[in-house]
C-alpha cells in the first residue's frame, strides 16, 4: 500500500477529495471505489502498482482516432471504478477483484521502451478508471514524459478540479466517456454527476487532445434532443473534438437489446452539424473514417490503416487542415 493522496481528517473518519462522491471513510473501511482505505486515519491506495491487464494496442482501439493514428500504446489497468455503470465492459477487473501483477513505474517505462520498435508512442492508463489509480499513474506519467514517450487517460472524467489539474502536465492526449447529457442517466446507471464531467471536458480540452465517447443505450440516452444538447455543447467548446457513438450490447447488470444501427447512423447525421469528427463505434467497418469537415473527401480510410493510410493532416482536395496530433505513420 502506499499513502493516498488528497484527502483531509473528519470527525467521522477521513474524507477522500480525490473524486466528487468526497467519501467520508471510517477507521478500517474503504471508500466507494474499493480501493482508498483508512488504516490507522491514515488514507491509503491499495492499488498502487498492481496491474490487472496490459496489452499492446491500436491508438485507434482507446478510441483515439485523431492523436497519432496508426501507432500503438502500451495499455495498463488495475482494478476498482468510482462509478458502477450496469453495463461495464470490463466490470471483471473494475467492479471484482481481479488477480494482479506487481509493476513499477519505472518497469512499465521499460515496457513501454521494450515495444518502441512496435510504433509504441507510450504508456495508456485504462481498462478499468485510472482516476482511482491517481498516485501509480501520476508517477508513471512523470516517468514517461521524462522518458520521451506519451501518456494517454481512458477515464471516465469524474475527478475533483485540483487533482485533475496537477496531473494533466504529464497527460497527452485523453478520451473522455460521456456517458449521456442527463443527470437522471448518471445518477441512476452510473452512479455519477454529469456536471462534474462536463468540467472535466472543459478543463482538460484546454491543456491536451481530448477525443470523447458515448454509448448509446436504447430507450436510456439515444434521444435526438439529448445527442443534438450533447453536440451543440461540445461545440461550443471546440468544434474540432472528435466524438464517438459507441453501440451498446447487453453486459454486465444490463440486458436491454443491442442498439439499432440507425439510432447510431442518426446520432451521427445530427453530431456533424455541429462537430468537424463523428464515428461509429462497435459497427464493424462502419462510421470509422475521417472526411475533409469542409469539402467531405475521404482523408483516412482505417479499413486499410496498417497498409494504405493516408499521410497527411490537410485534406487533398481542398486544402482545409485536418486537425491530427502527431505524424500519420504506419
Amino acid at each position: 500500500m502506499r499513502e493516498a493522496m488528497y484527502y483531509r481528517p473528519h470527525e467521522q473518519g477521513l474524507r477522500c477529495s480525490l473524486c466528487p462522491k468526497e467519501c467520508i471513510i471510517r477507521e478500517g473501511a474503504t471508500g466507494f471505489c474499493r480501493v482508498r482505505k483508512n488504516i490507522g486515519n491514515t488514507l491509503y491506495t491499495a492499488n498502487y502498482g498492481e496491474c490487472s491487464s496490459y496489452a499492446l494496442d491500436p491508438i485507434e482501439k482507446k478510441p483515439l482516432y485523431h492523436f497519432y493514428p496508426g501507432s500503438t500504446i502500451l495499455s495498463l489497468g488495475t482494478w476498482g471504478c468510482n462509478f458502477s455503470c450496469s453495463f461495464c465492459q470490463n466490470w471483471e477487473i473494475a467492479q471484482e477483484d481481479p488477480k494482479t501483477m506487481k509493476l513499477s513505474p519505472d518497469q512499465a517505462v521499460e515496457l513501454a521502451r521494450q515495444e518502441k520498435k512496435n510504433r509504441n508512442i507510450g504508456l495508456a492508463y485504462t481498462y478499468s478508471e485510472p482516476s482511482v489509480w491517481y498516485e501509480y499513474v501520476l508517477d508513471t506519467a512523470k516517468a514517461v514524459k521524462q522518458a520521451g514517450m506519451k501518456n494517454v487517460l481512458i477515464t471516465n472524467g469524474f475527478i475533483n478540479r485540483e487533482p485533475l489539474e496537477e496531473i494533466l502536465p504529464y497527460i497527452d492526449a485523453m478520451n473522455i466517456d460521456i456517458k449521456a447529457f442527463n443527470k437522471e442517466y448518471y445518477q441512476k446507471v452510473c452512479a455519477g454527476e454529469l456536471e462534474d464531467v462536463k468540467e472535466t471536458v472543459a478543463l482538460a480540452s484546454s491543456a491536451c487532445h481530448v477525443e470523447i465517447t458515448t454509448l448509446l443505450v436504447p430507450g436510456l440516452n439515444d434521444k435526438k434532443d439529448e445527442i443534438e444538447q450533447l453536440t451543440t455543447w461540445l461545440g461550443k467548446i471546440n468544434a474540432d473534438i472528435p466524438l464517438h457513438f459507441s453501440r451498446y450490447f447487453p453486459n454486465y447488470k444490463m440486458d436491454l437489446p443491442s442498439t439499432p444501427e440507425s439510432t447510431m447512423i442518426m446520432a451521427q447525421e445530427i453530431a456533424r452539424k455541429q462537430l468537424h469528427y463523428v464515428y461509429l463505434g462497435n459497427l464493424g467497418e462502419k462510421g470509422i473514417n475521417t472526411y475533409c469537415p469542409q469539402c467531405d473527401k475521404l482523408v483516412i480510410d482505417r479499413k486499410k490503416w496498417q497498409s494504405e493510410m493516408e499521410n497527411r493532416n490537410i485534406c487533398p482536395q481542398c486544402k482545409n487542415p485536418i486537425h491530427i496530433i502527431g505524424e500519420v505513420s504506419i
